[in-house]
């Protein structure tokens, strides 16, 4: 068995559609179908169903989704120590990050660690939460960093992963100014008009967190815009198009200028986390060591 028949078992498993599949596979749909046709002979049994309804698993598929994403993490564990103890494993630490995080924390929060000891190559895969949690799960990068919250926990919690706080961020709502420098919307104002609401999509983990938040279930919004990326949100509220809630490490700059201001109050931020995930198996000398550094 190949492991990438594993890696697109578990996508397919998620999507339950063979084009969406192959194409976050990153391959084509009849090359996609011919690898998940050669896992089921390598198993003995179908793992889907397939219909002109959709596809579903078998039961075999169902005992086989419920342990795929352990075996995927283990599998390429076990070949990262086996490198270890050959002696043969190049220097090099894998994150995984959520975008925002990417852009604005990592490049300052990386170079912060180096002085202590050198770190190797670094390699980073910047994506959605959903992505981020996904990559983690099947063991492609030794670390996650995102942006967290008590009311919004992700899927790494209470897994097999282990985490630490590394810095803290603020979600606040904002706008562009008006002529005057006042929000062109404020949600503290008594309007029965909705404010234009640019919104996160489903698979971004700050609109997660946005979501939990009881004060932002009451306010009137209208949502015009729906993004999973931060960035896409910043430069919409830029141009004026609505408000959104924005990490302020990203729109810094911006407030400090005047090109954007808060368009509520102190009740209306959302203090957050931005905290570290590992898995609990050994991650090599390299990983370990940072570890102890920043656990400490």
């Amino acid at each position: 068995m190949e492991l990438a028949w594993l890696d697109d078992f578990i996508e397919l498993a998620e999507r339950l559609s063979f084009s969406r599949a192959a194409e976050a596979r990153h391959i084509t749909q009849p090359a996609f179908s011919r690898r998940i046709q050669a896992l089921e002979a390598w198993i003995g049994t179908p793992l889907f169903l397939r219909s002109t309804h959709g596809v579903t698993l078998t039961a075999a598929g169902a005992h086989l989704r419920s342990r795929a994403d352990a075996l995927s993490r283990d599998v390429r564990q076990l070949r990262s120590e086996a490198l270890e103890v050959a002696g043969r494993e190049t220097a090099s630490l894998s994150f995984t990050a959520t975008h925002a995080l990417s852009f604005t924390f990592f490049p300052r929060w990386i170079r912060d660690q180096e002085p202590a000891s050198p770190l190797g190559t670094i390699n980073l895969i910047s994506d959605s939460m959903a992505a981020c949690e996904q990559i983690m799960l099947r063991g492609r990068a030794q670390f996650l960093l995102c942006h967290t919250h008590r009311d919004s926990p992700n899927r790494l919690e209470n897994s097999g992963f282990s985490s630490t706080a590394i810095g803290e961020d603020v979600l606040m709502p904002v706008s562009s100014p008006d002529a005057s420098g006042a929000p062109q919307w404020s949600l503290d104002a008594a309007t029965k008009t909705p404010i234009p609401y640019l919104a996160y999509s489903a698979d971004s983990g700050l609109g997660r967190i946005v979501a939990s938040h009881r004060a932002t279930r009451r306010a009137r919004l209208d949502a015009v815009f729906t993004s999973q990326l931060a960035a896409t949100l910043h430069s919409l509220v830029l141009a004026g198009r609505g408000i959104a809630w924005l990490p302020k490490s990203l729109v810094l700059d911006d407030l400090g200028s005047g090109r954007l201001v808060p368009c509520g109050g102190k009740r209306w931020q959302i203090a957050m986390e931005i905290r570290l995930f590992r898995p609990d198996s050994n991650q090599g000398h390299q990983a370990e060591a940072l570890w102890a550094r920043l656990a400490w």
